[in-house]
């Protein structure tokens, strides 16, 4: 038996269905429209995307090109929209995830207006997109599956068992979303708080860094302040409670560590015993040994290998990390974040270089072998000068002529065309598989693509339309591509849900039901 006629007679059974107070309900109707509602609520969604993620991440340990990916989307529509266009493309959304950038909550999402990615923003912005998300997400279900109940009433006989089957095997648009809270937007119960806002809006993937709350920076900008292990930990204990309170027992949690750009601390660590966690992460505190001569009214000194010494403090009450360490405190971050509850690990780094990245991951994984890092695959990044950097280096270390090229100015338009650029425009192009396969990225993002292309698109658009162009400017470049290119919302009445409306209108009232879709309607000219 179909899902569809299963589906039926599930209504069918309901008592009341076959009453004569029930005689205008059509038991396929309320089939459909269960079909087309698989997922109820949110924590619905998140058991099931957690499901789905944790099985991605035992299929990546058995095989690193089964990576997966995402993009940051700041609106209903944008998801929407990609998830559409990913399974016109490609036929499936396996391993194709949301990610929810703060950075671009706190852009685009404020009451306050635009804000600076420095947790400002409210509380239950995040939470709110979540479900603004999957909110836009089910209605592309039911906006598939509505066009495919119409082409089942209108097939003939023999074309109805094809239209069924893929009825059946229905894929949703329902993926994961790796959601973004900040440094957990106070102490470890607003923490915890939140997290359970995002988990029942259908969150089934946990971001959260180790800098502090009050003074939290964005991981490409500078005066980032981290917090000592004990912190960090106790934020991870409450996104972890918050799943399991929830029923969410597949949840995961990405611990995100910004030590590698971040020279500061705002406490000193309690340490009980030498070599502990705490006297840890003390141990890389820029100190110098205090003396009776150097010794200062109001100092904060700690014991440090059998000496007095004296940690960097700023005039703005912050200590100071020694130079140089960073990658070593990315390291002790990483190991203790996945031996304490962690799923996942992020390393934000100042540019996108593999070895790089791939020397952190093998030293974490000589303590925790299956370890995993989400990567930033960042707009912060000038990936263009970066790679002909990087290649520019390479055919220098292989002593090859570079007369021709000025590795300051590789950006330059001239070089475009040269073999060194083509070189790096492919190293680019295999990043995503090269870094998964060579520095354990599981799972690629980009947090701000949508907020670059928006900007673009409507900078292309404004040039054209209101120049010379006119019209043209939006009918050549915008509507013809989009019929061309067989873009969805080109049928912007039917995105918006008006033919569902019709099917819905027609189950309610039957002959009578006013019809947005009639000959007169627009949207017959596409």
């Amino acid at each position: 038996m179909t899902k569809l006629n299963s589906t039926v007679d599930s209504a069918n059974s309901i008592e009341s269905m076959n009453t004569s107070r029930w005689s205008s309900i059509n038991a396929e109707y309320v089939a459909r429209m269960r079909l087309q509602n698989h997922f109820k609520t949110g924590i619905d969604i998140a058991k099931y995307t957690a499901s789905i993620m944790r099985q991605d991440m035992e299929n990546y340990d058995k095989d690193t090109s089964q990576y997966t990916q995402s993009l940051g989307c700041w609106h209903g529509f944008i998801g929407q929209q990609k998830l559409i266009s990913i399974k016109k493309h490609f036929g499936t959304t396996k391993r194709k995830y949301l990610y929810l950038s703060g950075w671009m909550i706190a852009a685009l999402r404020s009451e306050f207006g635009p804000l600076p990615d420095q947790s400002m923003h409210e509380k239950t912005a995040v939470a709110s997109l979540i479900n603004e998300l999957y909110t836009f997400l089910k209605q592309a279900d039911a906006r598939e599956l509505g066009g495919l109940f119409r082409e089942l009433d209108n097939a003939s006989k023999e074309n109805k068992s094809e239209i069924i089957n893929k009825i059946d095997n229905f894929e949703t648009h329902i993926v994961p979303i790796i959601a973004d809270i900040d440094a957990g937007f106070g102490n470890e119960e607003a923490t915890y708080l939140m997290a359970k806002q995002m988990i029942e809006a259908g969150a089934c993937a946990i971001q959260i860094e180790n800098q502090v709350s009050d003074e939290k920076q964005c991981g490409h900008q500078d005066g980032k302040v981290t917090v000592p292990h004990a912190d960090f930990l106790a934020k991870i204990n409450a996104v972890r409670y918050a799943f399991l309170e929830l029923g969410v027992d597949d949840g995961i949690i990405v611990a995100r560590t910004d030590s590698l750009g971040a020279g500061l601390t705002k406490q000193i660590a309690i340490t009980n015993e030498q070599g502990d966690l705490g006297d840890q992460y003390n141990s890389f505190l820029d100190v110098e040994e205090i003396t009776e001569k150097n010794i200062n009214h109001g100092d904060v000194m700690i014991s440090q290998n059998g000496k007095i010494v004296r940690p960097k403090r700023l005039p703005s009450n912050l200590y100071q990390f020694r130079k140089g360490t960073g990658e070593e405190r990315c390291i002790l971050d990483s190991i203790t974040s996945l031996q304490n509850g962690a799923d996942l690990i992020w390393i934000e780094t100042e540019k996108p270089h593999i070895g790089q990245i791939g020397k952190m991951m093998d030293e974490i994984r000589k303590t925790v072998p299956n370890a995993k890092l989400v990567y930033n695959n960042s707009p912060s990044f000038n990936w263009t000068l970066n790679f002909r950097q990087q290649v520019f280096d390479s055919m220098r270390d292989n002593g090859s002529d570079l007369s021709a090229y000025d590795r300051n100015d590789l950006m330059n338009e001239k070089y475009d065309d040269t073999d060194l650029a083509r070189e790096a425009d492919n190293k680019i192009r295999t990043f995503q598989a090269d870094a998964a396969k060579e520095a354990g990225i599981f799972h690629h993002l980009i947090t701000l693509p949508t907020y670059h292309t928006a900007a673009l698109s409507t900078d292309n658009l404004a040039k054209e339309y209101f120049g010379d162009q006119g019209m043209l400017g939006y009918v050549a470049n915008v509507q013809r591509k989009e019929i061309r290119e067989g873009i969805a919302c080109v049928k912007h009445q039917n995105m918006s849900g008006s033919d569902m409306g019709d099917d819905h209108k027609e189950y309610f009232a039957g002959d009578a039901a006013l019809k947005a879709a009639g000959d007169d309607n627009t949207m017959n000219q596409f």
